[in-house]
This record gives structure tokens, C-alpha cells and sequence, in this order.
């Protein structure tokens, strides 16, 4: 089973990139072949105006790693109520329809307040369920951050924690189950 899990923004230090090391790491463990992709990567030519019309052959990387993949893990921060935009190009850019038609995607939130980016989660649900996305329903969210993550990307609420692993496991099984659906 291939997994890209995507840290969702490009933001130097970020505790999305710690989280999503730690979750790519949880599905190596599994037995799954994992590719981490880490926005902060993304060349400086993306952002570019033409990058719509013609996409520069340095994304060509970004797009093989979700188009390779059986799931997608979405982790996101929220900033000012959203997803960041760096996460929103990213997704403008992927090739159309194939990066998301009927491929499964589950959502982990994290946000330094109390909602653990419920916004952010919510909204990127719309947008991949707008491209058919499969969508997996056990989200995780991750409140206060900053004081949420401890060693090794783990997490210091029991309860989090748990549904982190449980959702790992459950994703996993979920990607097997509607893997024929891709064609």
C-alpha cells in the first residue's frame, strides 16, 4: 500500500511537518511504502503566473507522489480560520481529475487553538469531495499544538493519541477495501 502524507504547509519549523514526520513514520510500521511530501519544498517557480497554464517540470516530483498513491494523508495547521495557501496552490497545481478521482483521503487537523483546525478540515472535505476524493471519515484533530505534541511527534493527550493510531490502522484498511475503484 503506497501513502503520501502531505504536510500542509510551507511554514519553516512547523509543528504540521513534526506531526506529519511522526504519522508518516506510524504507517511505515505498518508495512505501508510512505512518500512524505513537505511543501516547504516546493520551487519558488510554482508560484509563478504562468504556473497555471504550464506547470514547471520542478512540481513534476509533487505530482508523481500523490498520482502513485493508493491514500492521502492531509495534515493541516489553521491559519486565520483556513487552510494555508501554500496547501491551496499545491492542490490548484496537481493534475486534473486524476489526483483525486476516487482516491482515498483522510484529514488530520492541528491549530494552536481549542478546535484543533475543525475549519480548515472541513473546508479542504469540500474541496476534495468537489474533485471525488473518497473520503475517510475518522479525522483527527490536534488542539493547542504547540503544548499537544511531545518526543518524537507523539501526542501528550491520551485520547488524541489513540485516535491518531486507531485512524493510521483504520486508513490503511479503508485504501485496501476501495482500492478497485480507481480503475
Amino acid at each position: 500500500m503506497r501513502i503520501c502524507v502531505i504536510a500542509g504547509t510551507n511554514r519553516a519549523g512547523s509543528n504540521t511537518l513534526k506531526l506529519a514526520t511522526r504519522v508518516a513514520a506510524d504507517y511505515r510500521a505498518l508495512g505501508a511504502e510512505v512518500v512524505l511530501v513537505d511543501l516547504q519544498a516546493l520551487p519558488i517557480e510554482c508560484l509563478a503566473p504562468t504556473a497555471y497554464a504550464a506547470k514547471p517540470a520542478s512540481f513534476e516530483p509533487f505530482a508523481q507522489a500523490v498520482l502513485a498513491a493508493d491514500g492521502l494523508v492531509v495534515i493541516t495547521p489553521e491559519y486565520n480560520g483556513s487552510f494555508p495557501g501554500a496547501l491551496k496552490l499545491f492542490i490548484d497545481l496537481l493534475p486534473f481529475p486524476q489526483s483525486f478521482e476516487n482516491r482515498p483521503v483522510a484529514f488530520i487537523g492541528l491549530a494552536a487553538g481549542r478546535w484543533g483546525a475543525l475549519r480548515p478540515v472541513e473546508q479542504l472535505m469540500q474541496v476534495f469531495a468537489y474533485r471525488n476524493g473518497l473520503l475517510f471519515n475518522e479525522r483527527v484533530f490536534v488542539p493547542a499544538a504547540g503544548d499537544a505534541l511531545g518526543e518524537g511527534g507523539r501526542l501528550t493527550d491520551p485520547l488524541a493519541e489513540s485516535l491518531l493510531v486507531q485512524q493510521t490502522a483504520h486508513f490503511l484498511r479503508y485504501c485496501e477495501a476501495v482500492r478497485g475503484l480507481r480503475g
